[in-house]
């Protein structure tokens, strides 16, 4: 059967054309779909965009600004070191930094002071904490042997930054103490080492001391101080006073250990050890002619009246000294004198030691 010409052109409808519509269900997985590719995009781009930022963080545009100094305190944490850094405007964030050592490695960093640039890349910061700090600026003291407390301040205060009389108050206040000090004993005469000490710009009186007494304990150690009973018969405390005793009368290392048999030796019979380099500590003073009313001082630093030891140190004893002291030559001299510009004469023998003596003085060697 034939349809009607004019049947067969009628305009059909939109849902004719385009079919059935797809079922709710499908509908809704193709909006989720859709949905979730948006999402993924975005969080691409975001996370694209974050990896850029932090990269920039960690090593930011441009070159690196102007050196400065940094200092790292002792007991400072990495955590504290790096929030440090962003304060400085060396690295752009201190918890970034954090996390960079967490993912990199790194730290802990020794204290002192190092050298870094403005806005410096992470990585090369890590690198030149790693190799160490620098040497901060520093001045050298030289601390002779032989001096007394107040003569070491005068020096200390000669440093720019450093107080000869805090220094002084300080060695005098009893709160800074040697482990060879015993505890009735105040002063720290003896206790200080001679030595050519580098002073940075940071420390201060008190730590210039404590270096001082921590070299001393640590030298008279080493010399086997903590023996004395045992080595000579003396204790730690009196072996220091035999030491600077043996400081004050020569110059030469080979004799020190002769010097300090004839010590022990007149204390042993008990004669008066008769150094006159303890009447120039009893009137603090240096050098010049001791008077007969120098001799004649009330002073238990008065070696030619009273036997025995004198009542502390009268001089800083290097380790040379601590060791004639620790370790006497063997031999049975009571007196010496000099015999030439350094080295001394011994002897048993009384009339033997006034015949030198009348000899050294007609060299004009002694008064």
């Amino acid at each position: 059967m034939l349809f009607d010409q004019e049947e067969d052109d009628r305009p059909r409808s939109l849902q004719d054309l385009v079919g059935e519509p797809p079922p709710p269900r499908e509908r809704r997985f193709a909006r989720w779909l859709i949905a979730f590719a948006v999402l993924v995009v975005t969080l691409l781009i975001a996370l694209g965009g974050a990896g850029l930022w932090v990269r920039g963080q960690i090593d930011p545009a441009g070159p690196p600004g102007e050196e400065i100094a940094f200092d790292i305190p002792n007991g400072t944490t990495t955590s504290a070191i790096a929030d440090k850094l962003a304060e400085a405007g060396i690295i752009t964030s201190g918890e970034i930094f954090r996390w960079y050592l967490r993912f990199k490695g790194g730290g802990p960093f020794e204290a002192g002071l190092y050298h870094l640039q403005l806005n410096s890349a992470m990585g090369d910061v890590v690198r030149v904490l790693e190799e160490g700090p620098d040497l901060p600026p520093a001045v050298n003291l030289t601390i002779p042997e032989g001096l007394w407390v107040e003569e070491v301040a005068a020096r200390v205060d000669k440093i720019e930054h450093l107080d000869g009389a805090r220094f002084l108050e300080l060695a005098r206040s009893n709160t800074i103490r040697s482990q060879f000090q015993p505890p009735e004993v105040t002063s720290l005469e003896g206790f200080l080492y001679p030595e050519t000490y580098r002073i940075e710009e940071r420390e201060d009186e008190e730590a210039v001391l404590r270096r001082m007494i921590d070299t001393f304990d640590q030298v008279a150690s080493q010399a086997g101080l903590a023996d004395a009973q045992a080595r000579v018969g003396v204790s730690p405390y009196q072996a220091i006073i035999v030491a600077s005793l043996i400081e004050a009368e020569t110059r030469l290392d080979s004799e020190r250990p002769r010097i300090a048999r004839v010590i022990y030796n007149r204390l042993e019979q008990g004669i008066p050890l008769g150094i006159d380099a303890t009447f120039y500590f009893a009137l603090q003073r240096r050098g010049g002619s001791l008077r007969q009313s120098d001799l004649e001082i009330d002073s238990p630093y008065n070696t030619r009246e009273n036997a025995g030891l004198v009542p502390g140190p009268i001089a800083m004893p290097r380790r040379a000294s601590l060791e004639a002291a620790l370790n006497p030559e063997p031999g049975p001299w009571l007196y010496y004198v000099l015999q030439d510009a350094t080295a001394h004469f011994f002897t048993d023998d009384y009339n033997e030691f006034l015949r030198a003596k009348e000899a050294a003085q007609r060299n004009g060697l002694i008064p």
